[in-house]
């Protein structure tokens, strides 16, 4: 398998994951955590949303779970964020849907990780391309892209 510019980031770094690879055509985050043979809790979704100045933000949460807007623009300081327009993705991260990575983005943007993420001793994100994913500690993680863990997933009744 090629190495993605996320892992040869981390390899620059000397930060430890594992990679894996499922079929690209599966798109449905519980679906790859089912492939990857994970707890979906275990494996992060990543986001990115727009401020209402204009700010952007990356936010990393469980496939199972949604992003509560308000609790991510508390994290981040904003009166409000909301989802980017999928085709602002790509010119803005360098990263097409489904295999968003935080890690090497084109600029670096503030970032939050559930944090849920701390029950883990290992989480999954994209490795920055469709069918790729890495493996690696929530802490690392968050100490290479500067992420702060905050609650950010929606509640099952908070989701209805």
């Amino acid at each position: 398998m090629d190495k993605t510019n996320a892992m040869r980031l981390l390899d620059a770094k000397k930060i430890k994951y594992e990679s894996f690879t499922y079929s690209p055509d599966v798109t449905d985050g519980e679906e790859v955590a089912k492939m990857l043979g994970e707890d979906a809790r275990a494996v992060f979704k990543t986001l990115v949303t727009v401020s209402d100045k204009n700010e952007h933000f990356v936010f990393c949460v469980p496939v199972c779970a949604s992003l509560d807007l308000k609790k991510a623009a508390k994290a981040a300081g904003a009166k409000s964020v909301a989802m980017i327009k999928q085709r602002e993705l790509e010119p803005l991260t360098g990263y097409i849907h489904g295999g968003c990575s935080p890690v090497g983005m084109k600029k670096r943007f503030r970032t939050f990780i559930d944090a849920s993420a701390q029950e883990f001793a290992e989480i999954y994100v994209s490795a920055g391309k469709v069918g790729i994913q890495m493996k690696l500690a929530p802490a690392q993680l968050a100490a290479y892209v500067g992420a702060a863990f905050c609650p950010l997933a929606a509640e099952a009744e908070d989701a209805r």
